[in-house]
């Protein structure tokens, strides 16, 4: 069933459209959209079946709460390292020193913590998701800071009460030793990385200078470590020594492996390169893309890739992108909107432009599926995971229900392939059509429930506009979903 809900001409929720035998019968109190217009070559879309084919092992996942909980107590057990060796004294510069030793281990740990986050670790990043990972990294990096400055300071001034001489005399003391000048270069980098990466920093920043500037970080690390080696805290301590060159060892690996050695042999492995570009809106485009043993990615409906297109402007940045259709006979398929200058230049990509893909990534899956009715609801170009799920998620008739919201008719991507999904399998499609700050409001409480009578029965797969998916969110909320059930990714904070 296929409905297009537009901006009434009264108060209420007007009626809804109902397809039927392939015709369209306009509700009284809502003004009819044309029809889209035929595609010259129309697409095929598979017939859904109604009962599932034998699913491969679901892969390994790390849950939120289990990953924040592995953190909260690697800390304990920094915190206890320095406890342990902790020496208790009246006097003011051992205080200052327990200070800065406690500090400089918590900021070291959580320098750790920033890069393994960022390291795309497939059990982290399917079970936690790429847009929660990435909100703790921006969170977790201000606490960084904080500790690095704090240790500083207090470093400085248990120095200085210690050597009976000012701040600026103790600095420079401090400085003539060789560890101590590496832990200022490896400071100074990480402000250098915290100020570029700032809101009002990071909008005035091309993408390509942010990117360079943040890869400091990993020189950052590696100058705190060679501090860290020779303070007391380690160098007391064989097993506290070894334990903690391990956990670098094993983070530096971790990034090694899944940063640059995986990418390449992804790339060696399955070739790919577009076999089409097709034109879907204006502004909108459908990249094809070929591959070799592609179901070897063991790529879900609703993940995303981040996608290198090796052509003169667009090499340098990958770009991601989330699926807009299922991997079939080796074939993959994204659906772009041009909003930058990036994106503008997919529309130019020339069949058999050589394509560098990692991925997947995110957890927009099937897997966080809980309730046996899913809401699937997607604004302007997020309908592309939208649509692979619609597709493949298991249900019966009236199981799957997928609302679309744009501003218009002919901001509806992929129109056609939708209404084909509905038909074979009789899930229900309703258009919210009409302008953002128009006096109706499709996304509102009641008329969610109006569309959806049992919503609060429902999961929600929710994508997006940032605005959108935050008012979407709210009015879910208040129209008794719960917020546990209300799936999204977003990607506004990266």
């Amino acid at each position: 069933m296929t409905t297009e809900v537009q901006e009434p001409t009264h108060p209420a929720l007007a009626a809804y459209l109902e397809q039927r035998e392939g015709r369209v019968r306009p509700a009284p109190t809502s003004r009819r959209v044309p029809p889209a217009p035929r595609d010259p070559a129309p697409r095929r879309v598979p017939p859904v079946r109604r009962t599932s084919a034998p699913r491969p092992p679901a892969p390994l996942r790390v849950s939120p709460d289990r990953l924040r909980d592995g953190l909260v107590g690697g800390a304990g057990g920094v915190a206890l390292v320095w406890g342990v060796q902790a020496q208790p004294s009246a006097r003011l510069d051992a205080f200052f020193a327990g200070g800065a030793h406690l500090t400089g281990l918590l900021a070291g740990y959580g320098v750790l913590v920033m890069l393994f986050l960022m390291a795309r670790v497939p059990a982290v990043e399917h079970g936690v998701g790429a847009d929660r990972l990435a909100r703790w990294h921006a969170f977790g990096g201000r606490y960084v800071l904080g500790l690095v400055g704090a240790h500083a300071l207090l470093a400085l001034c248990g120095y200085a009460v210690h050597t009976r001489t000012d701040l600026v005399t103790a600095a420079g003391g401090l400085l003539s030793y060789p560890a101590l000048a590496a832990a200022t270069a490896g400071t100074a980098l990480f402000v250098a990385v915290g100020v570029t990466s700032a809101r009002a920093a990071r909008r005035r920043l091309r993408h390509e200078t942010w990117r360079a500037v943040h890869l400091l970080s990993h020189l950052a690390a590696a100058l705190g470590f060679v501090h860290q080696l020779a303070g007391p805290d380690l160098t007391g301590s064989v097993l506290a020594l070894w334990g903690w060159s391990m956990a670098h060892a094993t983070v530096a690996v971790v990034l090694v492996w899944y940063r640059i050695v995986v990418p390449v042999r992804q790339a060696l492995r399955h070739t790919l390169h577009v076999t089409e570009v097709r034109d879907e809106s204006p502004d909108v485009v459908s990249v094809t893309i070929r591959g070799t043993g592609l179901e070897r990615l063991c790529a879900e409906p609703g993940q995303f890739f981040r996608w290198r297109f090796l052509s003169r402007r667009l090499w340098r940045t990958a770009l991601p992108f989330s699926l807009s259709a299922p991997v079939r006979d080796d074939t993959l398929r994204i659906t772009v909107k041009a909003l930058g200058d990036h994106t503008r230049r997919i529309r130019r990509l020339r069949p058999g432009t050589r394509v560098l893909a990692t991925g997947p990534f995110g957890a927009l899956t099937a897997h966080r599926r809980t309730r046996r009715k899913v809401l699937l609801l997607a604004g302007g170009v997020g309908i592309t995971p939208m649509r692979t799920l619609f597709e493949t998620l298991p249900g019966g008739p009236g199981d799957v229900t997928l609302l679309y919201r744009a501003s218009d008719a002919e901001g509806l991507v992929l129109r056609e392939e939708l209404e084909g999904i509905a038909r074979g399998r009789e899930a229900a499609l309703h258009y919210l059509l009409g302008p953002s700050d128009g006096s109706f409001d499709p996304l509102a409480p009641q008329a969610l429930r109006n569309l959806v009578p049992d919503l609060a029965a429902h999961d929600v797969y929710l994508c997006g506009p940032p605005a959108m998916a935050r008012a979407a969110t709210a009015s879910l909320v208040r129209a008794g979903v719960p917020a546990r059930r209300i799936h999204s990714e977003d990607f506004s904070h990266d």
